[in-house]
């Protein structure tokens, strides 16, 4: 008997030891991912949803495309329609569609046909009643998006057409409360409704007592599917948002594919997944007033009382050429970003300032880990190629220390920046494991800004400044 309560208390040792080894190593950044060999199956996760062979053509339903007549009604019996016969497509045919939001339904794919433009409504009112949303990383209850869906499945925007939300600065774009888009002194703003709903989140109010909409000036993004899983976006022009373009929140298996995003608008955003799993952005055109592509899951107190990450985001072949930032993590992503592939992709355009950006501070928290960029061919951006920021607005100011680790690029070749990397993390956080091999980083202004970087491996990087261009 004794012999056995030893060899047990001895397997119970070597288990401990064990367990406390990976414990270690995941404290330490070490990568549990699998890299790259992780995508073949993650794509085979995503799969765009199918739809009956059945049409539902808007005009049956009273739309009319004068540009004039407003289609809201017959957008929605079209779409109500389509959903209760069992799904199908909602075809909008050649012309130029007015209407206020549109809110889809399970097994409804919504087809903009090559010659169509849908034309959203600027009057504020159209988007109400208010709905369940995220603002900036915050839940509440606010605007409906332009194109909004709440807990549906298998739903689509396809076709050639175009979509156009009618920002400019004399409608939506003032709200910003900034002079660069209409805004002027006495007019009122985003401001003061942007400042109440952070601090609700901090109190933890419960999101059906954080009212806004009407007066509160807080911009509906342009889509919106929440809390949905099984969504095709694909072929389609989106023009000047009122914010955000592309925004799916706590959904699963998403798929972006061959969309242009266009609008030099305020927080004029591309595609932002936030706290959304599988997600594939494909063979899109990027020119922003913001970030191209920006990953979130959350701001602040809020993200960490919802505590979901985005994972699993694959960005393949696209082009960004306006925008802060080609592939961009946080700010708000106070629930974790993790698993995120980027390769194939093409920047190009002096108002681009990074090709890789993630901001953070300590008031945000959370982890960022296993980020990945191949095969990435850059023209010029204005700042850093690679830029890691924890010291992003609020810098350190807060209780919640990020983590950023596991950071891997490799081949890619920029023309011409002002820094190669750019990395300011704090001394009791440092950025960790970031490996860079056969890049090529041509024409830099100025030296590599390394603070607090532990674990960085450079093989095979060539970094030409301009002054040793200059001195040949």
């Amino acid at each position: 008997m004794r012999a056995r309560s030893y060899f047990r208390q001895i397997t119970l040792f070597l288990l401990l030891c064990v367990l406390s080894i990976s414990s270690s190593g995941a404290q330490d950044g070490k990568s549990n991912s699998q890299g790259w060999d992780a995508v073949p199956m993650i794509l085979k996760r995503i799969s765009p949803p199918n739809f009956p062979d059945r049409d539902f053509d808007i005009t049956a339903s009273g739309a009319v495309g004068d540009g004039k007549t407003d289609c809201s009604e017959a957008f929605r019996k079209a779409i109500e329609k389509c959903s209760v016969e069992g799904g199908g497509r909602v075809v909008v045919p050649n012309g130029v569609y007015l209407t206020g939001p549109i809110h889809l339904k399970s097994k409804v794919n919504l087809y903009i046909s090559k010659e169509a433009t849908i034309r959203f409504s600027t009057d504020p009112k159209k988007y109400l009643p208010v709905v369940f949303t995220r603002w900036e990383g915050v839940e509440c209850m606010n605007y409906s998006a332009l194109i909004y869906a709440f807990e549906q499945h298998d739903i689509a925007i396809t076709g050639e057409g175009t979509l156009d939300g009618q920002g400019t600065a004399e409608t939506w774009w003032s709200w910003k409360g900034s002079k660069e888009y209409g805004w002027v002194e006495g007019k009122l703003s985003q401001n003061t409704a942007r400042k109440r709903l952070f601090e609700m989140g901090e109190r933890d109010v419960p999101v059906h007592q954080r009212l806004f909409g009407d007066g509160s000036y807080l911009r509906p993004n342009f889509i919106q599917p929440y809390k949905c899983k099984n969504i095709l976006i694909e072929g389609v022009t989106f023009k000047n948002s009122p914010m955000w373009f592309l925004n799916p929140v706590l959904c699963q298996n998403v798929s972006i594919i061959g969309v242009t995003t266009e609008g030099l608008g305020p927080n004029n955003d591309g595609c932002n997944p936030e706290s959304s799993k599988d997600v594939l952005i494909k063979n899109c055109h990027f020119k922003n007033g913001d970030d191209c592509i920006a990953i979130k899951s959350g701001r602040n107190a809020d993200g960490r009382r919802v505590d979901v990450p985005s994972e699993n985001i694959v960005v393949q072949n696209c082009l960004m050429e306006d925008g802060h930032g080609g592939v961009v993590i946080g700010s708000e992503m106070s629930g974790g970003v993790r698993n995120v592939y980027a390769e194939g992709c093409t920047m190009d355009s002096p108002n681009l300032d990074r090709a890789l950006r993630i901001k953070t501070n300590s008031i945000r928290g959370g982890i960022i880990e296993n980020v990945y960029m191949r095969d990435v061919t850059i023209g010029q951006v204005a700042e850093a190629v690679i830029k890691v920021d924890y010291y992003y607005e609020e810098g350190d100011a807060g209780n919640y220390t990020p983590i950023v680790r596991n950071i891997d690029v490799r081949n890619v070749k920029c023309q011409k920046s002002r820094f190669a990397l750019w990395i300011r993390a704090y001394p009791r956080s440092p950025a960790t494991n970031v490996h860079l091999e056969d890049c090529t980083f041509s024409s830099v202004a100025e030296p590599n800004v390394l603070d607090n970087v532990r674990g960085l491996d450079l093989l095979n990087v060539s970094i030409e400044m301009q002054s040793d261009k200059k001195n040949r």
